[in-house]
């Protein structure tokens, strides 16, 4: 009976170790929780604050060799990157992914320094992949005593005549090497002279390589910190399907940290600085600075402050971010992405993101000081490319007021340009606001990076291929691929910051100072205006139902707009609102501000205009294909302090709420020149007291 019982448990084991093995792989389980399909709801913040622009050096058309099958890769030059050469002479230099890099002089149009390409030519390629080609260059801080910069290119596995130094990933199909380039005069117009190569590494895709090398500008002279080269190698595109970012004993998916001028490597031909977080442990890399990174495509140095190296990391299914990075840094990928957990073998593939575990704690990630998500359109493919990436920034200390203490960095794809502040970016807190920069060009008027990029481009004109520059005064430049140009920041404008003139009226609550619509539904007890009714819709164009015109005090043209609102319809009842009138001409012809509690659709929390048709929706906040806007105006029944300027000459108008320094909502639009204010709703009650207005009598 034992024997028997015996022989029918070691069949059921067997059974059971059988249909294990047997098991799909698609069975495993997901990570505990829910899946996070929209990780972060809120739009970055319309900042208020632009840009101003004046362009700064047109670059020649270069081609990719061999022709690329990838289109996005067709720019009128593929420059990604601008700093000074660092000798006092001026010169910038800006490196072109198709081969060349330039030397520009002020004034000059772009000369060819070094063709990088043809040095190495027929092994070097960059029509294959986004990053391949002369992907970086960095200049010694002593190029003017030494002569010596560093460049990145990208070569064949086939074609190439040495072996990666560190272990190379399977199926190596690509070498990003690292090359020490030594002028035999450095202050000459092209260069003459030796190379030698430094560091070389085998990756198994042609994307996600040697983004950035690069030496920290905050070092201390004659430290161990002021020699060492830092070199950002992103994963090969294989980290999505393993864990490899997370080996210690390999080098892609991190920052490597090395001495360009020791010897002490396996190869001899750099150093392992003693100061490297894994230096000396057995089983790990010591080159090795930080990891856990998918593509670490930008990284900089504050000059100011605590010099913390911030880090523009591009993500694979939802989350662009921004980490201070610190020496033994884990940033998670591919176990984390952004602050969730990211799952690598989705049963369902647009279920990646997970909630942290309770005891995550004990993973010791690093987690984003900053960031935003990808917020692709409903019904969104999510097995394709949403087209957000991050390229990284600076943080800004120059000679613009306005911008001291703020990271300035851009997505590189759609050319929008944020910034959040240094102070607010703290490891372990909770991650920044994000502010989006406006761009106004030379001649003062708004316009965007396509606006910009587009004329004379190469390629998706909506595609801008962004990066920002930075040179030795710590002012920057914005590097376009599209159509090969670069233009140098030079100042900023405020939103709406028009003198709007000095004639002021206020104490202008009683009856006569109003003409409403319906009479009957107001009510004027001497500090209010109080819409006691809600209106009815009238015949015409789809407009605000109900609303009183101030017509006490001239027609105005520029003007600025203070009060107090508040919305009393309960706040049970979805869908509230109150509106303030400006530019009002007649009741088929005026524009309006609509502050909602909600702003899921068309009609609610914006700005609109009415010109003898339907509303139409003007504000920058408004996502059609999101169908989402500014973050709700009013959900409550308290009162709001709101303030609206109005530009005539531009058309600019802001709206703000409870003193903040940000603008809720911006539009431009010059269909009306001027007209009077008023206050209403469209089918709720409400009432607006302590009007204020100051501004420009219309002529």
């Amino acid at each position: 009976m034992r024997k028997h019982r015996w022989f029918l448990l070691t069949t059921i084991v067997m059974m059971l170790a059988a249909l294990l093995q047997a098991a799909p792989a698609h069975a495993r389980s997901a990570p505990p929780g829910e899946p996070i399909l929209d990780p972060i709801p809120e739009e970055p913040v319309t900042s208020g604050l632009g840009l101003t622009v004046e362009e700064f050096a047109q670059f020649p058309k270069s081609d990719p060799t061999p022709p690329p099958t990838d289109q996005r890769l067709m720019r009128v030059a593929r420059i990604n990157h601008l700093g000074d050469v660092p000798d006092g002479s001026g010169r910038k230099y800006v490196p072109d992914l198709n081969g060349r890099l330039y030397l520009v002089e002020k004034g000059k149009a772009p000369a060819v320094y070094l063709d990088v390409g043809a040095t190495f030519a027929p092994a070097f390629f960059s029509g294959r992949g986004m990053g391949q080609g002369f992907g970086f260059v960095t200049f010694d801080p002593g190029f003017k005593r030494n002569g010596r910069f560093y460049t990145v290119h990208t070569e064949s596995a086939a074609a190439a005549t040495r072996q990666p130094d560190l272990t190379p990933q399977p199926n190596t199909i690509y070498h990003g090497i690292v090359t020490e380039w030594t002028a035999g005069d450095p202050s000459a117009g092209t260069f003459s002279g030796s190379r030698r190569e430094v560091l070389r590494l085998g990756f198994a895709g042609q994307i996600h390589g040697i983004q950035q090398i690069d030496f920290n500008p905050t070092a201390r002279p004659g430290s161990e910190e002021a020699r060492v080269l830092y070199v950002a190698a992103g994963d090969g595109g294989s980290g999505v399907r393993n864990t490899g970012p997370q080996d210690l004993t390999t080098p892609q998916g991190k920052i490597l940290r090395i001495d360009p001028r020791g010897t002490d490597s396996a190869s001899g031909r750099y150093g392992i600085p003693k100061g490297n977080p894994f230096y000396g442990q057995e089983g790990k890399l010591g080159e090795i600075y930080a990891y856990g990174m998918r593509d670490p495509h930008r990284f900089s140095w504050d000059p100011g402050g605590r010099h913390r190296m911030f880090l523009g990391h591009i993500g694979e299914h939802a989350i662009e971010a921004i980490y201070d990075v610190r020496p033994g840094a884990n940033l998670g990928w591919s176990e984390r992405e952004g602050n969730w957990v990211f799952d690598r073998e989705p049963v369902n593939p647009c279920h990646r993101l997970y909630p942290l575990p309770a005891d995550d704690a004990r993973n010791g990630f690093t987690y984003p000081v900053a960031m935003y998500d990808h917020n692709p359109a409903p019904g969104w493919n999510c097995t394709t490319d949403v087209g957000r990436a991050v390229a990284g920034g600076f943080v800004y200390r120059g000679e613009i007021a306005a911008l001291r203490g703020k990271y300035v960095f851009d997505d590189l794809v759609d050319g929008r340009i944020f910034y959040t502040e240094e102070r607010d970016m703290r490891l372990g807190g909770e991650p920044a606001t994000l502010h989006q920069l406006m761009l106004y060009d030379a001649a003062g008027k708004r316009v965007t990076m396509p606006d910009l990029s587009g004329p004379g481009s190469i390629g998706d004109p909506k595609r801008v291929d962004l990066r920002i520059g930075r040179d030795a005064a710590g002012e920057l430049y914005l590097i376009a691929k599209s159509n090969g140009k670069i233009w140098k920041v030079t100042g900023t404008r405020g939103f709406a910051s028009c003198d709007v003139g000095r004639t002021t009226v206020r104490h202008v609550m009683a009856g006569g100072d109003w003409a409403p619509v319906t009479p009957a539904k107001w009510s004027f007890p001497g500090r209010e205006a109080i819409l006691t009714e809600a209106g009815a819709e009238r015949p015409g164009p789809r407009r605000p139902f109900e609303y009183a015109v101030l017509t006490a005090g001239p027609v105005w043209g520029s003007f600025q707009l203070d009060a107090e609102v508040r919305l009393d319809t309960p706040v049970e009842i979805t869908n509230r609102d109150v509106i303030l009138v400006y530019d009002h001409r007649s009741d088929l012809e005026f524009s309006y501000a609509h502050l909602s509690s909600d702003n899921t659709i068309y009609p609610h929390n914006g700005i609109f205009t009415v010109n003898n048709a339907d509303r139409l929706r003007l504000d920058d906040q408004w996502n059609a294909v999101r169908s989402r806007g500014a973050a709700p105006a009013v959900t409550d029944t308290a009162w709001h302090k709101v303030r609206l300027r109005h530009c005539a000459d531009t058309g600019e108008t802001a709206v703000y709420l409870d003193g903040s320094r940000t603008p809720l909502m911006t539009a431009v639009d010059t269909t009306f020149a001027s007209g009077r204010v008023g206050f209403g709703s469209f089918d709720n009650i409400g009432r607006v007291r302590d009007v204020r207005i100051t501004g420009t009598v219309a002529r």
